[in-house]
């Protein structure tokens, strides 16, 4: 396993779209490029404050590189473009304001609780899956 910041995807695990959101990214990462935290996970904690990011806020998701952070639709886009299969054509979006962009994510987050509801565990199903989790 990686022991770099590289391809590290911090996600709200109580939101039940961010945990679909996690499902489908491990089903098509062939590569196997991405690792999962949570963003209220110790590790997930620790990396926002390195980041500068606030702890508190739950609505981003976070993709960590190597020395950069990426966030919110930004971030949607770049792991899209990474995905296996016709995925990466998603990214063709970051054409578009990132002001745009970033409101589009903002009202799906905002709302996404009501939506689509909360868990109360992470629903990683086998343990492949699981692996991914950091």
């Amino acid at each position: 396993m990686k022991t770099t910041e590289d391809n590290i995807i911090l996600f709200d695990d109580i939101c039940i779209l961010c945990n679909r959101l996690v499902l489908f990214i491990i089903r098509n990462d062939k590569k196997e490029t991405f690792r999962f935290a949570s963003l209220q996970s110790p590790l997930g904690q620790n990396l926002l404050n390195k980041y500068h990011l606030p702890v508190s806020d739950n609505d981003t998701l976070v993709l960590i590189g190597e020395n950069e952070c990426l966030t919110k639709s930004t971030a949607v886009l770049h792991i899209f473009r990474q995905l296996s299969g016709g995925w990466k054509i998603v990214y063709a979006f970051i054409v578009l304001p990132q002001r745009f962009r970033d409101f589009c994510y903002y009202l799906i987050a905002k709302n996404r609780y009501r939506i689509f509801g909360k868990s109360t565990s992470c629903s990683i199903p086998d343990k492949k899956m699981e692996s991914r989790l950091i």
